[in-house]
């Protein structure tokens, strides 16, 4: 080892070229792991450091639809806890104008906030700015809500049927992230004032909660669950404050990751390239020392050690960039995610991503390095022209699949989902192989093809199959990339089609929601009366939550990731007679019309499955405080795409058509119709909220656009690995083609017919790596899109054509690069020097 490491160094005073590439594709790779990593860590600990600011307090108590009852906050304060109610529905704010917009309506009691503070513009206290003054309570919105509805402070506004002042702009919520809305901008009112809009009424779509502060939460939390069983209550610490943030993070996080594993992928090949590029530069020193007696483990050693000294500088490069991006982009983050992170340096996530490097440097790179070492020295000399049929060594060849089983081994083991990180393992595995035999296969066809009648022609697809041809690492270094850039747009391009597409015709244009028993005739002779309106649909609506599947607490039941959120909160009942419109029954039977057993559900069957649930299965739900068995009759196919009324589950009629409940109905009305239609009803009945579906469609589909955003810009970081791959591979076959050019023109080749033959050769390799790509892209965007994002994928072929073009341009700038390069050198000192 004395003498390898004296040899190494002295060869690494003179330089490395040709292992720069090496340094640049573990760099990347590295860089995009750790800094997604940091940025986890950064924002997971921004989480815990204001777990109670986000949360609101030492506890949580949420009590769904259902009022948390006054013996529970009598037991609190008697056990020394400070308690602060909060109420959160949706409901329409309505300007002076008659203007109106969907808000999500939040009132809180005097103690709120019990942790933090809400900030207010202009400057004022809290209490004064919600309390009353001149019959009047006050009332705080966004500023996006004031803009809309042109509301300055001091002028009134319209929520259900009280008149509220407005005092100012919330800019500021402490508990936001812990209670974020989907639909509507925030407006704050005072928990006094709730009863004079009359909004809530038995049945209406409201969520009620509890914050606590106290000196044992922990404890605390335990004697609440012992003293008050089996409420269904969801009880949160600040450790759980956002776990809806916390999910988004871990899944982002898995997504990045992945991509950057996907990089350092690429940049393996980049590995193998620069380690071959170098190799075959240093082929006469090798042979040169083989020749004078050094073993093939001396030389084995030298070059292994100044690669991992090359791999140790770009693993390093990536950690700093890694490690320093989020720090440098903290303000920036700060207003994109929905927690500041908390700037700081983090260990864990620069061990790993330093660990994928050393492991990605050493699978790519032992096998070129065993194979060269063990070369005689006679035959390295010949290799260039006659490559050896040389394999490392049995116990290196071992010790290259124990690397890459532990590479698997850690993408697995620190993934959040460890499934779909598997998978991954396994379609990178099926990638590389598909490319190899698609190299094979395009050598073996290029071999058996009768000779071209064109000598430039013919000498390129010669350049596919001749002796040390680089069509493997051609098509692999072009085709990684590649496939995951055409992942990405597919998966993009579904996602839009999912919105803007598949968009039913007969959609409604309108969801009303909270329409009371006595309130239904009036509502529907009001939307019939209307122009425009084309189809009316309601049913009956209340609110249950899950409280146990077959007698498993519901937070026990195992499901799958895909179906967990049903077991969430609470979720949309009803009951009907006879199956409504549309019904598709997959398995079981609905009940007669005139049934009055015990209750019965046809339930979700895609939620069955992933609950493993089926006909006769009893679900316990809590509805108003009381629990009831439901005996699954039947299992649906819901078609959740058509934007009708759907509900998880529907129950039979009986003992939930005398509980207290709402209506929910849909109406679909010529577009020029719709504000007079949304006037005249929450007009007429101002507890009604009326639900655009254009604006939610339209919110949806500014999400999407970020994430659109978010995954070209990943897919840029996987294309700019290949392009550093692809580099690298042009320069591996460097001399080899300079040797080429330099002996054709000697024999009276023009220059234009060498150029004819290497883009002929590029553009073969670029067409075959283009349509592989295309494949494997397609497949792997199926994957996410029908069993990640659970939705229909649909082919794209002009996202493929796109993807073809593009392989053929890059194949064919770098062949014509490298070309040029080639042909500028001079005959002459060549053939000197061989």
């Amino acid at each position: 080892m004395i003498l390898a490491l004296t040899l190494a160094r002295r060869e690494l005073r003179g330089g490395v070229r040709g292992l720069w590439i090496v340094l640049l594709c573990l760099a990347l790779g590295v860089g995009v792991i750790a800094a997604v990593g940091t940025l986890r860590s950064a924002v997971n600990a921004g989480l815990a450091a204001d777990g109670r600011l986000l949360l609101g307090g030492d506890l949580a108590i949420d009590g769904g639809a259902q009022p948390l009852p006054a013996a529970l906050t009598a037991w609190l304060h008697a056990h020394g806890a400070t308690t602060s109610d909060v109420t959160q529905m949706r409901s329409m704010l309505v300007a002076p104008s008659g203007e109106r917009q969907l808000i999500e309506l939040k009132a809180v009691d005097a103690s709120w906030p019990l942790v933090g503070a809400a900030t207010i513009q202009p400057a004022q206290p809290l209490a004064e700015a919600l309390a009353p003054r001149d019959g009047r309570y006050g009332l705080l919105a966004e500023q996006v809500v004031l803009d809309r509805l042109n509301l300055h402070p001091g002028e009134t506004v319209r929520l259900g049927t009280a008149t509220f002042r407005v005092t100012g702009a919330l800019t500021h919520e402490p508990d936001r992230v812990a209670t974020a809305s989907i639909l509507g901008q925030r407006v704050l009112i005072a928990a006094a004032a709730l009863p004079s809009t009359h909004l809530i009424v038995p049945g209406s779509m409201v969520r009620y909660a509890l914050r606590l502060t106290a000196p044992h939460p922990a404890a605390l939390a335990q004697a609440i669950q012992d003293a008050f069983p089996h409420n269904g209550w969801r009880i949160r610490t600040p450790r759980d404050a956002a776990p809806g943030v916390r999910r988004f993070i871990d899944e982002t996080a898995l997504f990045l990751t992945l991509v950057g594993l996907t990089s350092l992928l690429v940049g393996g090949i980049g590995v193998a390239n620069g380690v071959h590029a170098w190799l075959d530069a240093r082929a006469k020193t090798i042979a040169t020392l083989r020749c004078l007696g050094a073993s093939p483990r001396l030389v084995f050693a030298v070059c292994l050690i100044q690669v991992m000294a090359l791999s140790a500088a770009g693993i390093l490069l990536g950690l700093a960039a890694g490690a320093l991006l989020p720090l440098a982009g903290t303000r920036f983050l700060a207003s994109v995610l929905p927690v500041p992170p908390v700037a700081g340096l983090y260990p864990v996530p620069l061990l790993l991503a330093a660990g994928y490097g050393l492991l990605i440097a050493l699978c790519f790179s032992l096998w070129p390095l065993g194979r060269a070492a063990r070369i005689p020295g006679g035959a390295l000399f010949r290799d260039g022209l006659i490559p050896e049929a040389t394999r490392p060594t049995a116990g290196l060849a071992a010790v290259n699949a124990a690397l890459a089983l532990a590479l698997i081994g850690l993408t697995v083991a620190t993934a959040t989902d460890r499934l779909f990180a598997l998978w991954f393992c396994a379609g990178a595995g099926l990638t590389l192989l598909l490319f190899r035999l698609g190299a094979t296969a395009v050598m073996r066809l290029a071999r058996r093809m009768p000779p071209l009648s064109w000598p430039s022609l013919r000498l390129g697809v010669g350049n596919l199959h001749r002796p040390g041809a680089p069509t493997p690492l051609l098509l692999l270094s072009a085709g990684l990339g590649l496939s995951t850039l055409a992942s990405v747009a597919l998966i993009q391009g579904n996602m839009q089609h999912e919105i803007q597409e598949q968009l039913p015709v007969n959609a409604p244009s309108f969801f009303f929601v909270d329409i009371q028993n006595d309130q239904l005739p009036r509502f529907e002779q009001i939307v019939r009366a209307q122009p425009g309106v084309h189809d009316l649909h309601q049913v009956p609506s209340m609110r249950a939550r899950v409280v146990a599947v077959n007698g498993v607490p519901a937070e026990q039941v195992v499901t799958t990731p895909d179906t967990a959120w049903a077991l969430r909160g609470d979720r949309g009942l009803t009951y009907a007679a006879t199956p409504p419109d549309g019904t598709r029954l997959v398995a079981g039977k609905w009940w007669p019309p005139d049934y009055n057993g015990p209750p019965l559900v046809s339930f979700d069957a895609g939620i069955a499955r992933g609950w493993h649930v089926g006909i006769g299965d009893v679900i316990r739900v809590n509805v108003l405080g009381r629990d009831v068995d439901l005996r699954i009759a039947s299992l649906r196919d819901v078609a959740w795409r058509s934007l009708g009324i759907n509900f998880v589950m529907v129950a039979s009629p009986g003992l939930l058509a005398h509980a207290p409940h709402t209506h929910i109905a849909t109406v679909r009305v010529d577009p020029a119709d719709q504000g007079g239609l949304l006037r005249a009803v929450t007009d007429a009945l101002p507890n009604v909220t009326g639900i655009r579906v254009e604006d939610v469609l339209s919110a949806i589909a500014d999400l999407l656009n970020q994430v659109a955003a978010a995954l070209t810009v990943t897919g840029a970081v996987t294309l700019l690995a290949g392009t550093f791959v692809l580099v690298g591979a042009v320069a591996a076959g460097q001399r080899r083609r300079l040797r080429e050019a330099v002996i054709l023109r000697t024999l009276g080749a023009t220059r234009r017919q060498i150029r004819t033959a290497w883009l002929t050769e590029f553009g073969v390799l670029g067409l075959i790596a283009g349509l592989i790509a295309a494949g494997v892209g397609s497949a792997a965007s199926y994957g996410v899109v029908h069993y990640i994002l659970h939705t229909e994928w649909t082919f794209m072929p002009v996202t493929l054509i796109y993807t073809l073009a593009g392989a053929l341009a890059l194949m064919l700038l770098f062949g014509y690069a490298g070309t040029a390069a080639a042909l500028r050198a001079r005959p002459a000192p060549l053939l000197r020097n061989e």
